[in-house]
């Protein structure tokens, strides 16, 4: 859905739209979108300081394999956002600007509006968690025989060499 600028100038934009898996493209590297994405909002033209105020909230469950044991796991998503954005070609004019307090929660947009299914693949990627896993206490693939540590217990055992010593290791003694 484009948020057109001059169809602000008259009245916000109300949205209230549900995303299929798969109608938003790369919605996040290594995610699959397991439920539609349900999202709600308003987005309006701040006449007085020139900028666009996008607010909603969205829902949806991404699945992805764990980061330690590579099974399957699952992320629901439920957020809230307010964003500003300002006209790009009034900052480049300018050159460099001292940001005032604030200001950093501001982006910027080209042309006459916004994509709304850019502004929610954004707002997905940083509802997730920085590390994907399938639940907290996850203990991993064992590093040596390759067993998942979740379901069974291994014998392995990691011998942990300090390769600073290596040099003096090649010394023979006599």
């Amino acid at each position: 859905m484009f948020l057109n600028i001059r169809d602000m100038e008259f009245r916000p934009i109300e949205f209230d739209l549900t995303y299929s898996p798969g109608e938003i493209e790369d919605l996040a590297d290594g995610l699959k979108q397991n439920s539609d994405l349900k999202v709600t909002g308003r987005a309006e033209l701040l006449k007085s300081v020139d900028e666009i105020r996008v607010r909603g909230r969205l829902t949806v469950e991404l699945g992805s394999a764990c980061e330690r044991c590579l099974d399957a796991a699952v992320f629901p998503i439920a957020t809230e956002f307010d964003l500003f954005y300002r006209p790009a070609e009034e900052s480049e004019t300018q050159g460099e600007l001292a940001l005032k307090e604030g200001e950093i929660e501001i982006a910027f947009y080209r042309g006459d509006g916004l994509e709304l299914e850019e502004i929610l693949r954004e707002q997905v990627l940083l509802a997730l968690p920085m590390q994907r896993l399938c639940r907290e206490g996850c203990k991993g693939l064992c590093p040596v025989c390759g067993a998942n540590r979740n379901q069974a217990t291994c014998n392995c055992v990691m011998e942990v060499v300090d390769e600073r010593w290596a040099a003096l290791r090649k010394l023979s003694t006599k």
